[in-house]
């Protein structure tokens, strides 16, 4: 009976492969896979250009079009969106395996972030805030896992052409990424932005134009559902349509094999699982000083950081999409080193524990940065009479971006690897989880800059990543004998 349902399934998948591969392809892939990765790109294009305003909306002054909200409270009103982001995709991914199916929750996911952009939109008020965060957290709870998965649908389990297609959706999600803080940043700080000239004569931004930004974030967010809903039944055909629930058969199956683990397969799989545990609990505080760019870094480069370039000043947005086109740039790079003769000598932990020191040495640079900043007065009479260079800020950006090379897509790898297929969703679970909380803790780092100083708070985080890498890689070794034999 267990095989006979079996052969049914994979058999009707076949079929439906064979239907999608029938249409023709783009780059060697199912033309349905690049709808997914436009829906994933205004997707990211929507959310990352509101979070590229999100903490200046929230700081500058009633006068300016903000909110007027205290930088500390400010930052911790982003740490808990950003984490709260990461920890509804458990739910909305679990809401479409057993009840509505994938394509349904990327369109609920998809409407709801579309209306939580619109309330930024019209609401500029804290209560206006406080909602469209909200439905931007329950929206993204039911998008992101559910596109990912749509990807890996679209090809048979052991087609060469998975890994290629996920780097291609990859590229996705940082192309929205790296145009939603351009395009967002020139509405909301020189398009729609109100002028005027300080009493030097130099030119000053005397309100921010941040409703237009997300009124053009809820645009892109409409686009990627209304491209997604009018194509996807010509080009993903049945696929994501139900929700995948397992029968009684499959269910006593799993339980089964589950029971029929030799003690030293059990052995090597809890060593295994506890290498996960062990080094997630790493990757927690990598991405709590990562996500300082959203946050403290925002607005200390706002304040402080010189970003006039040839007689034009930088809108402080634009920063946002340094990462994303640093890595466009960059990891092809990687993909090649990693598969070279040296590159394929490192272990996921000793690349893990780079991508920690990696992250500290960029906040050096921040550190460096305070250092040549001269200010006179202080709180509201604070006149800055020096500014630091822009230098000083890139590099801190591409040292953060080599780190986040060396650990996240690794990270990734990492978890499928070694995680039990019967568990591998409740341990990629667990990695996005690290997040939840590496945001939180980001907030509230960020929200002690104003009582302690940017220079104590990116000194503190770069020793602090820098000790915890070293850390990593004195024990790199017994972690790899825990892996037996995974890479």
């Amino acid at each position: 009976m267990d095989t006979e349902n079996t052969l049914i399934d994979q058999n009707e998948t076949n079929s439906l492969i064979e239907r999608i591969e029938a249409q023709g392809t783009i780059l060697g892939h199912p033309k349905g896979l690049f709808l997914l990765f436009f829906t994933e790109m205004w997707e990211r294009f929507s959310y990352y250009g509101m979070r590229g305003i999100l903490i200046l909306y929230m700081t500058k002054l009633w006068a300016e079009n903000g909110l007027n909200i205290p930088e500390k409270d400010a930052a911790l009103i982003y740490g808990f969106f950003t984490g709260f982001v990461y920890f509804t995709p458990l739910i909305g991914g679990w809401l479409a395996d057993r009840f509505i199916g994938q394509r349904k929750a990327i369109t609920i996911g998809g409407i709801t972030m579309f209306l939580g952009q619109l309330v930024l939109f019209i609401m500029n008020t804290q209560i206006g805030l406080a909602i469209g965060l909200v439905l931007l957290i329950i929206g993204n709870g039911f998008f992101k896992p559910n596109i990912s998965t749509l990807v890996g649908k679209l090809y048979r389990p052991n087609d060469s052409r998975r890994d290629s297609a996920f780097s291609i959706f990859y590229m996705g999600i940082n192309l929205g990424a790296l145009l939603a803080p351009l395009l967002i940043g020139l509405l909301a700080e020189d398009w729609f932005a109100v002028k005027g000239v300080d009493a030097e004569g130099a030119p000053i931004v005397l309100s921010y134009g941040f409703k237009y930004g997300f009124l053009a974030a809820a645009i892109g967010m409409a686009l990627g559902q209304i491209f997604f809903n009018l194509l996807a039944k010509k080009y993903l055909l049945e696929i994501g349509e139900k929700p995948a629930k397992l029968t009684s058969d499959q269910k006593d199956q799993a339980i089964v094999d589950a029971n029929n683990v030799s003690p030293e397969d059990k052995k090597v799989e809890k060593q295994r699982i506890t290498v996960i545990f062990i080094l997630t609990f790493f990757v927690i505080f990598f991405w709590a000083g990562f996500e300082q760019a959203g946050s403290s870094m925002t607005l200390y480069t706002d304040k402080y950081i010189n970003r006039n370039l040839f007689g034009w000043e930088i809108p402080t947005t634009f920063f946002q999409s340094v990462n994303p086109l640093l890595i466009v740039v960059l990891a092809p790079i990687f993909v090649w080193f990693w598969s070279s003769k040296f590159g394929k000598q490192l272990s996921t932990p000793v690349k893990m524990s780079l991508g920690m020191i990696l992250l500290g040495i960029g906040f050096l640079f921040m550190l460096m940065a305070t250092y040549s900043v001269h200010v006179s007065g202080s709180g509201d009479k604070e006149v800055v009479v020096q500014k630091a260079a822009l230098i000083w800020l890139i590099m801190t950006y591409f040292f953060h971006t080599i780190g986040e090379l060396c650990l996240s897509p690794v990270g990734l790898s990492m978890i499928t690897k070694l995680a039990p297929v019967r568990l591998a969703s409740l341990l990629m679970g667990v990695w996005m989880m690290a997040t939840f909380v590496a945001n939180i803790i980001g907030g509230f780092i960020a929200s002690y800059v104003e009582k302690l100083g940017a220079g104590t708070i990116f000194s503190s985080i770069a020793i602090f990543v820098i000790v915890l890498g070293l850390l990593m890689l004195l024990v790199t070794k017994r972690l790899s004998r825990m892996m037996h034999g995974i890479k």
